[in-house]
């Protein structure tokens, strides 16, 4: 091959390579684009799916479901029942609050049991009650025991612990999914140094810092009034379970209390769950609307300010990792204050439980976006009004509503036209209707 040849074989190859590696390089950024847009089509359409499956009303022998639809045992007959307020997603009234229960361990029983009393059941042998509760799991007797030596007086203990809780908004929740455990434990540390700051400078009036709720296999509760779920799907599923009767994949239906009820196949396969689940996760954080009255926004500006001051914002932390605006630091918090009658009462505990348990009176701190769109407040949903929310704060919180009840009553209520900022996300027509056709 002459020189010449040769050259222009190269150049040829060469420009035959340049020519492959840049349609290579094009086909393959389109084809990304192709996928991208085709993966967000179908999450798109995943979260519609999850959307009807939301608002959808089970019946018994639903042919929606795969299993037996309805129940046994369930609360309400749609998700949308017990979350609505602000728009699909929100909290609930009371009219829908549910009763949960813990039973503790004992000698006789050792396994911590819960669940919930349920308020309706697709068959009469199937209902519920708090003395159908009482009976199975019944008070054990105290009276005298010598322990060391001495003999002491215990009271009678009743293993039933019972909290009536109202349903939790939703909105941002995926956010909280996505937020990383690191993110969580550097804020609650930072709160640790800092409290500790404060009583080594003599200040001994702290607010508490609290404390995560770790779950039995290390990871931190973020979900539930209890923090007892760490992701958004567990969540979902616990409530299908025991509020719809629903079983997924993930959490069978929950059965008739006291009942040997043999549970059937889920109800809502694979496909449906994750499209639910993608529903909730997809729903948008709640904002903050500034007041378009140039009164109410200084007046709502100042009680910012005043929300940090007197410590609000110490528990309800506006910001945590990434999340902006969530104004919680998804920790444990005593919200009971301990008061002595001047007497020792000695209460039977035959299993204690463990230490990372919560006690009765620990709840985590719930989210304050869309706080003005989400009464009633408190985990009881006891409370109608902010003003009333803010003074039932006690135990961790007590030297903040001590603060608060010693502004001058123009400053609080400029603390109440700030939470009154903190809206529910705007919702669609078709989440508006929706909500109306629940």
């Amino acid at each position: 091959m002459s020189s010449s040849l040769a050259h222009e074989w190269r150049l040829g190859w060469r420009s035959s390579v340049m020519v492959f590696v840049v349609v290579g390089a094009l086909v393959w950024l389109i084809a990304g684009r192709m996928a991208a847009r085709t993966d967000g089509a179908a999450s798109t359409e995943m979260q519609r799916a999850g959307a009807e499956l939301f608002v959808h009303h089970w019946v018994a022998n639903d042919p929606q479901a795969h299993g037996d639809g309805l129940g046994p045992v369930f609360n309400a007959t749609s998700c949308a029942a017990c979350h609505f307020q602000g728009g699909v997603g929100g909290g609930g009234d009371v009219a829908h609050n549910v009763v949960a229960y813990e039973v503790q361990p004992t000698i006789r029983n050792r396994k911590l049991e819960k669940g919930l009393v349920h308020t309706f059941a697709v068959n009469k042998e199937f209902r519920e009650s708090h003395d159908l509760l009482s009976q199975r799991f019944p008070i054990i007797p105290g009276g005298d025991r010598v322990v060391g030596g001495c003999t002491i007086k215990f009271e009678d203990f009743d293993p039933v612990k019972i909290e009536t809780t109202n349903s939790i908004a939703l909105f941002g929740d995926g956010l909280i999914d996505r937020l990383s455990e690191t993110a969580i434990r550097l804020s609650h540390a930072r709160r640790v140094a800092k409290q500790l700051g404060q009583e080594m400078a003599g200040n001994l009036n702290t607010t508490g810092s609290g404390r995560p709720r770790v779950l039995r296999d290390g990871r931190i509760g973020k979900f539930g009034w209890k923090a007892q779920f760490a992701t958004v799907g567990e969540f979902v599923a616990a409530a299908c379970a025991n509020e719809l009767g629903l079983g997924t994949p993930l959490m069978p239906q929950a059965k008739p209390m006291g009942k040997d009820y043999k549970c059937n196949e889920v109800d809502l396969n694979r496909q449906e769950f994750r499209q639910l689940v993608a529903f909730v996760n997809a729903l948008p954080a709640p904002v903050e609307v500034s007041p378009s009255d140039p009164a109410q926004r200084t007046l709502a500006e100042r009680g910012k300010q005043l929300f940090a001051s007197v410590g609000c914002a110490e528990c309800h932390t506006p910001n945590i990792g990434q999340v902006a605006g969530i104004y919680s630091d998804l920790m444990l918090h005593s919200l009971t204050s301990k008061i002595s009658d001047g007497y020792t009462h000695e209460i039977l505990v035959e299993v204690p439980l463990p230490d990372s348990h919560p006690k009765p009176d620990e709840w985590r701190t719930p989210p304050l976006w869309g706080v003005a769109d989400s009464a009633p407040y408190f985990h009881d949903g006891s409370q109608g009004t902010l003003p009333a929310a803010i003074l039932r704060h006690e135990g961790d919180a007590l030297a903040v509503t001590k603060a608060y009840k010693d502004l001058p009553p123009g400053d609080q209520d400029a603390v109440v036209a700030f939470l009154k900022t903190l809206k529910a996300p705007p919702v669609p027509t078709a989440g508006k209707q929706m909500v109306a056709s629940r």
